[in-house]
């Protein structure tokens, strides 16, 4: 066996590991966690649209300690400006110059509660964190050290005080994820605290060395043409689709493509299948699409468009 076969089985188990140790924190959230997995093997952001008390900020916390990140928290209020998220200059009053004071979007999960509380201004002002993995602050381009991810949350749209994301910042999102309630059983395990970690007894599992070398392995997966024209058709659907007056960009299919490969990788496969194309692709395309009936809920809407897509593209063999 090569070396890089050696590598890519010790960074699966090591994400084993870490799955088994969230599930311990976050109980009965087994897919969640995979999904949220596979989106830190592609470096790239989750939007999770639930109401509050589901465990979202328990599990930002508990991925930040087991992995060895630096973790920040954001509450998004109207009032929230860009200045609040990036940092800003402040005067020294003894060398009468200025210094640059970082603000919490300098870190590696950055936990943004209610994000569509936050005003337009400050929602944009994270575009650029998000998809350049950078900040501009008074002109001079900080970078972001990697891996950086945001992990936002979203009340229901319908709820009063929230603005909605342009779509310009939705397609910066990796996946659209809901954590849901708990089932009874799990829900009374968790009135007597049972099978519950503490945040405080959590042990690094991956290091942050190890989990780059798991992105870059992850990267390598092999692909084969006809499940990456599978893809591409999925995508080009969404485009045509009577109920859809904007379907999903290019960005859209270079992302799926990464989270397959993710996915084949966290469950120590060589090479990527079209049912995991299938399973991630309604998280990577309900939050891209807009609606032709206005009035409908773009989730339930989308969805619906999603499973038809799903059941008139031809699988590859």
């Amino acid at each position: 066996m090569n070396h890089t076969a050696i590598d890519s089985a010790a960074c699966v188990a090591k994400l084993k590991e870490l799955h088994l140790q969230l599930s311990n924190i976050i109980l009965g959230k087994s897919d969640v966690i995979t999904d949220i997995l596979t989106a830190l093997l592609t470096g790239e952001s989750v939007l999770i649209e639930d109401v509050p008390g589901v465990g979202k900020t328990t599990l930002a916390k508990a991925l930040a300690k087991s992995v060895d990140l630096k973790f920040n928290r954001i509450q998004s209020t109207p009032d929230l400006l860009p200045g609040d998220v990036f940092g800003f200059s402040i005067l020294n009053p003894q060398t009468g110059k200025f210094s640059f004071r970082k603000g919490p979007v300098f870190c590696n999960i950055l936990l943004v509660d209610e994000i569509n509380r936050a005003s337009p201004r400050t929602q944009a002002a994270l575009l650029e964190a998000m998809a350049e993995k950078q900040v501009t602050v008074e002109g001079v381009e900080y970078t972001l050290a990697p891996p950086f991810l945001v992990l936002a949350t979203q009340n229901p749209l319908e709820h009063q005080g929230t603005f909605p994301l342009p779509e310009s910042q939705l397609d910066r999102f990796l996946f659209m994820i809901s954590m849901d309630y708990p089932d009874r059983e799990t829900e009374v395990d968790l009135l007597y605290q049972r099978g519950i970690q503490s945040l405080d007894s959590l042990e690094t599992v991956l290091s942050q060395t190890e989990l780059l070398e798991s992105h870059r392995l992850a990267g390598e997966i092999y692909v084969e043409r006809s499940v990456a024209e599978y893809m591409i058709r999925l995508v080009e659907a969404t485009r045509n689709h009577p109920d859809v007056i904007l379907g999903a960009s290019p960005r859209c299919s270079q992302m799926l493509f990464r989270a397959a490969q993710a996915r084949a990788f966290l469950q120590g496969r060589e090479m990527v299948l079209p049912d995991d194309v299938q399973y991630l692709l309604p998280m990577v395309l309900k939050h891209r699409l807009i609606p032709a009936e206005p009035d409908s809920s773009p989730t339930k809407a989308n969805t619906l468009v999603i499973r038809d897509i799903i059941s008139r593209i031809e699988v590859p063999t």
